[in-house]
């Protein structure tokens, strides 16, 4: 899922929404991991279960958000704490538990969803923007 993560995150361009959605345990904070080590996070990667984001300032001024919404009761608490601050043309948002954000949140450019399978994960990614689909092309290539 690193692996798979860091090659996510060279394709990954400032101004994207990320959708990750999948059960707990599946790997979708590993998938994280991944794409910050991409783009040169060197330090720690925690979900941030409790605290709904957490920011990594890198290099050039990018900022890429992480957001765990699994605790989340209400979509309206995102309002409260600014939610549309974090979504603009240089950060880089990555959301685990989407739809309960849903009202909320911006449109994705990709969805991610991960599932268990056998002894392994099972990965089904969609581009729902023509950013998103630039990277799907980009991953092919």
């Amino acid at each position: 899922m690193v692996a798979l993560g860091a090659r996510f995150g060279a394709a990954l361009a400032p101004g994207m929404v990320v959708f990750l959605a999948g059960e707990l345990g599946v790997g979708k904070t590993t998938l994280t991991r991944g794409v910050l080590r991409a783009l040169g996070h060197e330090g720690a990667v925690k979900s941030p279960t409790y605290t709904l984001v957490e920011p990594y300032e890198l290099a050039g001024g990018r900022v890429v958000y992480h957001f765990d919404l699994y605790r989340l009761s209400d979509p309206e608490e995102l309002e409260f704490m600014g939610i549309r601050d974090y979504f603009g043309d240089l950060s880089l948002c990555l959301v685990e538990w989407p739809e309960r954000g849903r009202g909320a949140l911006p449109a994705a450019d990709l969805v991610i969803t991960i599932e268990p399978k056998n002894r392994g994960r099972r990965l089904g990614v969609t581009a729902a923007t023509e950013k998103g689909s630039r990277v799907l092309a980009q991953l092919a290539g």
